[in-house]
């Protein structure tokens, strides 16, 4: 819970009232105890009525004028922000399968890390949520069309394999595509919630531009979100030539692209890092937070409280002997 607030704040105003019913009830005590020194034989009094309530008088007026209290936040309407699926949002993932994933600068590798890190983003979004996946090298394809069917992704992710070459923008523009198979919304008044999420190493070497898959984005109302995962000091081991050769981060690259469409930028350097921002993407694609009104909450409470102070009177006033 985020914080409480009310929709009717101006009826909190009747608290003055409990303080100044709590303000007449020490009045009273005060009054009662002075007339009793004043009036009264105290050792005949204690004599004859040895027991008195004390403590207990007041204990249970007290948890009354606290239910009341409470009863009148719940009069104000009490509301606080809770998140809730999203019905029938979609996600793409796009996973970059280049040569350059096999860096060993995240252990065990990069595209091991992100295969683990994508497979425990599907516990982050609700059961309702579509995910895709588009796989990226040389070329883009998608893998798996939008579906709930979780473990048809999770095999997915699994099996990837690598491949030449970098295409960030074809990975969106085939992100995109995967976007459009899935049917509208019943009523057809609203579009269904989707966005792409893209993650990768390197820098766009073939394929569609960046900038004219952002704009196509842009167009079709889909935020691209980036991650820019691993770190500069990656390297590999070129197949057959054996040169070893940097492949450090474009982190600028994939910035521009989340900018640009009104998505979020994200780096991560570490499995534990690439994992704390899906389940962060996670969040914020799969579920609405909405105000919701907890004024039986309050009400619930004070009705405990009422029934606990009713019980402290009838044992407490119980005069059989």
């Amino acid at each position: 819970m985020n914080g409480i607030w009310f929709l009717e704040p101006w009826r909190l105003l009747l608290l003055f009232g409990v303080v100044a019913l709590a303000g007449v009830y020490a009045a009273f005590q005060w009054r009662r105890k002075a007339y009793a020194v004043r009036f009264t034989n105290l050792d005949l009094l204690s004599s004859v009525a040895p027991k008195r309530p004390g403590w207990r008088r007041h204990l249970t007026a007290g948890l009354q004028l606290l239910a009341l209290a409470v009863l009148v936040v719940a009069f104000a309407r009490p509301t606080h922000e809770e998140q809730v699926p999203r019905e029938r949002a979609t996600v793409v993932l796009a996973i970059d399968t280049s040569l350059s994933m096999d860096a060993t600068d995240v252990a065990p590798s990069r595209i091991a890390a992100a295969k683990t890190a994508a497979t425990s983003f599907l516990d982050d979004v609700p059961a309702a949520v579509n995910v895709g996946l588009v796989k990226f090298d040389g070329s883009a394809s998608v893998v798996v069309s939008p579906t709930t069917d979780r473990e048809a992704v999770a095999r997915a992710i699994s099996g990837l394999e690598l491949g030449e070459g970098t295409a960030i923008g074809s990975a969106i523009d085939a992100s995109l595509d995967a976007l459009a198979t899935v049917p509208p919304s019943p009523d057809e008044t609203e579009p269904v919630p989707a966005a792409v999420v893209v993650m990768s190493d390197g820098t766009t070497t073939m394929g569609v531009p960046n900038e004219s898959a952002s704009e196509r984005a842009v167009e079709a109302g889909v935020p691209v979100s980036t991650i820019a995962f691993g770190t500069d000091e990656g390297s590999i081991t070129v197949p057959g030539s054996g040169e070893l050769v940097r492949v450090p981060v474009d982190a600028d690259a994939l910035a521009a692209i989340a900018e640009d469409t009104g998505g979020q930028t994200y780096e991560a350097a570490s499995q534990s890092e690439l994992t704390d921002v899906y389940a962060s993407i996670g969040s914020s694609i799969g579920y609405d937070t909405v105000d919701v009104e907890i004024t039986t909450w309050f009400v619930g409470g004070a009705l405990v409280v009422f029934f606990v102070a009713a019980g402290f009177a009838l044992v407490w006033s119980n005069r059989i002997p």
